[in-house]
């Protein structure tokens, strides 16, 4: 939020008669004139928005494009718990302190005392406000608030709701009091509001509203700028988990860029980048493992089947074998029949896209809004990849098919989706980002890659998200740039397997 402190001055001869006084403390010795600048963008969907029912006792925004209030408070309490005030007001360096130096001591002069002082004759500091961070027309109530709660007197909004709480962190943030304000909210009983249900969408799973992805967005920013951990850990690991339309690669028609100015929707310090890199590579990691057996079923060659050559180099023609391993004439039908089962769950799933050599086939699939999962609910894509069917070609072809190897995957998957590293930590955010960050580990020179092997599938230990060294196993999956999820008892072998003998192709 851009603000600006003006030369400070008597009252006498700065107040106007219409300028509304606010007394935060009844024997305060300054006044703040501070002065609120409203955006046409924000008073139109403030107005717009004023038909509607408001939630508990908030008062409606006086709808003008500026609004001058003064608020006559203590100049100790004010240097005692804003670094802010403490550097403007305290500094004879600086105008401000000067004049307010130079106002009490033309009040002892007359033998006033600034407390008993009346507010016409009470030094000035001026403030402009405006709302670029906030887009809120209650920023008046919520600056009161703010002097109130580092006054130590009740608030003024009860109950206290998120669209208020968000105005005064951000206020916080701006005049460098959030530890008072922290111990405040601590104290205040506030009841964090729970993610509001998602609507169904028709391009592929659940996603949260605008109003529900907004509030949560608030709830991130509040318990970041007042240092709530345990807030910030639920809230981002919601947001990773549900995705964000602004995210998506296409705006919304009906919105636009510019619906997206407040503070909350480009999350501070790299937290915005930070919450898409850790969704999208969550992603990346849940769609390799349909691509991965595709290609198996496919016999599509691959980095990790090719085999070095007698002249060096590899041999990238080899094809990796087939995976119905029963060693029958039928063995390759069964492959193809699963193939094809597999491509006609994943694009009825609308999981799979089929793209051809045509100049318009990639310019459909860009602008499809089915094919943007950036506000997707990650758990719901679990819950369809588990919905692959059984079948089999014949009745002798009982396990040949995909269900039966993505199964263990997904559950080991949706086991690592409750560790605590999904999720940043606050401490270790504010500590040391570059460790905290999943982009620092993409980073590595050396290419990492995921394997899932036959003690990871059979261990229960890991099925749950508590277990010992969960955040470590969590990191290292979906931080990868390859996964081989075929196993350790499925992995390239000469010939074919009938039972536990090898028989030469």
């Amino acid at each position: 939020m851009n603000g600006s402190t003006a030369t400070t001055q008597d009252a006498s001869k700065s107040a106007k008669p219409d300028l509304e006084i606010v007394d935060i403390v009844p024997d305060g010795d300054i006044l703040l004139d501070v002065t609120f600048d409203i955006s046409k963008k924000v008073l139109k969907e403030a107005k717009k928005a004023s038909t509607t029912k408001h939630i508990g006792n908030e008062p409606q925004a006086p709808f003008k494009a500026k609004t001058r209030v003064g608020y006559r408070v203590h100049l100790s309490v004010l240097k005692q718990n804003s670094r802010y005030f403490t550097n403007l007001l305290s500094d004879t360096r600086f105008a401000e302190a000067k004049a307010i130096e130079a106002a009490f001591e033309k009040l002892s002069l007359q033998g006033v005392k600034p407390e008993d002082a009346d507010v016409k004759d009470l030094p000035v500091v001026k403030i402009n406000e405006d709302d670029e961070a906030s887009q809120s027309t209650n920023q008046v109530a919520a600056f009161g608030d703010l002097m109130r709660v580092l006054h130590r007197v009740p608030t003024t909004i009860k109950p206290l709701t998120m669209s208020h709480l968000v105005v005064i962190a951000i206020l916080a943030d701006r005049f460098d009091c959030a530890p008072l304000v922290s111990k405040w909210l601590n104290v205040s009983k506030f009841k964090w509001p729970a993610t509001p249900p998602r609507v169904p969408k028709d391009d592929g799973g659940p996603a949260l509203s605008r109003q529900s992805e907004e509030t949560l967005r608030q709830k991130i920013l509040v318990a970041y700028l007042l240092n709530q951990p345990v807030k910030m850990q639920s809230s981002t690991r919601e947001l990773i988990l549900f995705g964000s339309r602004r995210w998506a690669v296409t705006w919304d028609e009906n919105e636009g860029e510019d619906a997206y100015t407040a503070a909350w929707w480009d999350l501070p310090d790299n937290l915005e980048a930070e919450l898409h890199t850790r969704r999208t590579s969550i992603l990346s990691t849940l769609a390799s493992i349909p691509q991965h057996f595709f290609r198996l079923y496919a016999h599509v060659p691959t980095a990790s089947s090719s085999t070095p050559s007698p002249a060096g180099g590899n041999n990238n023609h080899k094809r990796p074998p087939l995976q119905c391993k029963l060693g029958y004439d039928t063995s390759s039908a069964c492959d193809s029949y699963q193939l094809g089962e597999i491509v006609k769950f994943l694009t009825s799933r609308n999981l799979f896209t089929i793209l051809d050599f045509s100049p318009r086939s990639l310019d459909t699939i860009l602008h499809d809004p089915r094919k943007d999962f950036s506000a997707t609910d990650i758990t719901s894509l679990i819950s369809i990849l588990k919905q692959c069917p059984s079948y089999q070609i014949d009745k002798n072809h009982t396990h040949c098919g995909l269900r039966t190897r993505l199964l263990p995957i997904l559950e080991y998957v949706e086991a690592r989706l409750q560790a605590q590293a999904i999720a940043i930590s606050l401490q270790g955010w504010k500590k040391d980002p570059e460790v905290e960050s999943w982009s620092s580990e993409q980073k590595s020179k050396h290419k990492k890659k995921f394997s899932f092997t036959r003690g990871l599938s059979s261990d229960q230990r890991l099925r749950y998200g508590g277990a010992m060294a969960g955040d470590k196993f969590a990191r290292e999956l979906f931080t990868a740039e390859e996964w081989d999820w075929t196993g350790d008892d499925h992995h390239d072998v000469e010939g074919r397997s009938f039972g536990n003998w090898k028989i030469p192709a």
